[in-house]
């Protein structure tokens, strides 16, 4: 029996992959939006996330950055009335603070990074990232067995993770499934940040014919990050968001999900995964 989708959840295609048998379906997975917080009509931020509970996130990210000390410093809290469409007005956030709190704008825009490119949907999102980058003209092929071992081999190769528990690592393989490198870092962001930073050192950019596999989920940064590399398969143990979906059907990249054992799916570009 299928459930109705919440707010936080979006049906995206996928071809599913088990054994030597594939077949086309849907998959729900965690929508992934841009919201802009504006405080008192300027704006403070622009952040990813999952729909949902957008006030509790906003007086979070205000009393962790000190800019409130209680709920007494803020009169009110609302998604926006007007914007150029309904999607848009879901991911703008007004907050109003009492007169008198003192804001450190400054401080708040070195700790804060903002991007207009970012818009106020994920339609401009996507937009304006394909505005800077083109989409993938990649013909690159994976088997699904090679594709199989890639999580075991990184695990491998994560020191830091078996030691704490707590790093992310970002892995990078070539077309025949050699394993480059691995960096792991705790953001994961970060860990793909210093894989592509290798890679630039090393002179092997543009990443053609490569495959990254992230540890975690495959959020829209890691996708744009991939795709600004010309990487065109990602991968990860986790799911994807369904920006990072939306991103890669544009942007012709191939994104492999729930890389675990036998099976895992597949989104956007599905060419490059063949079965044999």
């Amino acid at each position: 029996m299928d459930h109705p989708l919440s707010e936080s959840v979006e049906s995206m295609p996928l071809t599913r992959f088990s054994g030597r048998r594939s077949a086309h379906g849907r998959d729900r997975v965690a929508r992934e939006e841009p919201l802009e917080i504006q405080l008192d009509g300027t704006s403070l931020a622009v952040v990813m996330r999952t729909p949902g509970h957008d006030v509790e996130l906003a007086l979070g990210l205000l009393r962790s950055e000190g800019v409130i000390g209680s709920l007494e410093d803020v009169v009110s809290v609302r998604h926006a009335t007007t914007a150029p469409t309904a999607e848009a007005a879901d991911n703008i956030l007004h907050v109003r603070l009492r007169e008198g709190v003192q804001v450190d704008w400054r401080r708040l825009q070195r700790n804060l990074y903002s991007s207009a490119s970012c818009g106020i949907c994920g339609k401009a999102t996507i937009e304006g990232a394909l505005t800077n980058m083109p989409p993938i003209d990649d013909a690159s092929r994976l088997g699904a067995e090679l594709l199989r071992g890639f999580p075991e081999r990184m695990r491998g190769s994560q020191p830091g993770f078996e030691e704490t528990g707590g790093l992310h690592a970002a892995g990078l393989f070539d077309a025949a499934g050699a394993l480059l490198v691995v960096r792991e870092d705790i953001g994961r962001h970060n860990a793909v940040d210093k894989v592509v930073g290798w890679a630039l050192g090393e002179a092997r950019l543009p990443l053609s014919g490569h495959v990254l596999l992230v540890s975690g989920r495959i959020s829209y940064e890691i996708a744009e990050k991939a795709l600004a590399a010309r990487i065109p398969i990602v991968a990860a143990v986790s799911a994807p968001s369904s920006l990072a979906v939306s991103l890669a059907e544009r942007a012709r990249l191939t994104l492999v999900g729930f890389l675990r054992g036998e099976s895992f799916n597949v989104y956007g570009d599905g060419a490059r995964v063949v079965a044999e």
